[in-house]
């Protein structure tokens, strides 16, 4: 993967760039990424392969000079989020998909994964929040069903990429855990709601409780939670928004 830099670059994030090359997609990370949470983010692909859902193989982790990298096969196709962009009048059909799709990734079971709430403890610990609300969002978590379902972390319509055949394959298990389904609802939900896609968000709600036979309510629940774990991020552009979902008791 010699001169990976005069490859197409498919995609960016803050820390890394992610580049075609040949039948490969190559994620590489900035010097200061942390190599834990990449070893960890090639140890997550492969566990959640191993339980059969569609996602691209795991082919290597390797060091491409001071820069470490992630391959995996590359995918054809374009994203969920373009699809819908494009097609507005296809919107209930994507999300019919979208949310059935979620629900087979729940149906899964893989043990090894970091338990979700394990991660969220840890995030509340890290959130900035003062020790009352803290606490209050601790002793939240800790009532809460105790699941061990497989959970993206990060699912939106931007990992899901439509093959022209149209199988759709699911990317970026960086934030994959073992945990309650709802969890991962509520983090979606709350994804939706950071872009500004309020009716897209409740849109989503409204299809994952009917189609998992969830009350609203319970996904409700964790809210204050997610928005607390997100905090971490320490995008304050967003603060002010998350801090008043944690600070919500309950929702109507």
């Amino acid at each position: 993967m010699n001169n990976l830099e005069k490859n197409e670059i498919i995609g960016t994030r803050p820390a890394k760039v992610i580049y075609h090359y040949d039948d490969l997609a190559v994620k590489v990370f900035n010097e200061d990424y942390s190599k834990a949470n990449i070893l960890n983010e090639a140890l997550n692909q492969a566990r959640v392969e191993e339980t059969g859902l569609n996602i691209p193989a795991l082919v290597e982790v390797s060091k491409l000079g001071s820069k470490w990298a992630i391959a995996t096969k590359y995918i054809q196709g374009k994203t969920l989020a373009q699809l819908m962009d494009e097609n507005p009048d296809k919107l209930s059909e994507y999300m019919e998909l979208f949310v059935t799709l979620q629900l087979q990734i729940h149906e899964k079971s893989s043990p090894l994964l970091t338990l979700h709430k394990d991660k969220m403890h840890r995030k509340i610990s890290e959130s900035g929040l003062d020790a009352t609300a803290r606490y209050d969002l601790h002793t939240r978590l800790g009532s809460m069903p105790k699941h061990r379902k497989v959970l993206h972390g990060d699912y939106n319509p931007s990992n899901i990429i439509i093959t022209d055949d149209g199988t759709p394959f699911i990317i970026d298990w960086a934030h994959a855990t073992q945990g309650n389904a709802s969890a991962d609802a509520a983090r979606t939900y709350l994804l939706f709601k950071l872009e500004g896609k309020h009716d897209i968000a409740e849109m989503y709600m409204d299809a994952f409780c009917q189609k998992s036979d969830t009350a609203k309510q319970y996904v409700q629940q964790w809210l204050p939670i997610v928005a607390a774990s997100q905090l971490v991020k320490g995008n304050e552009n967003e603060r002010e928004f998350l801090e008043s979902w944690v600070h919500v008791v309950d929702y109507q």
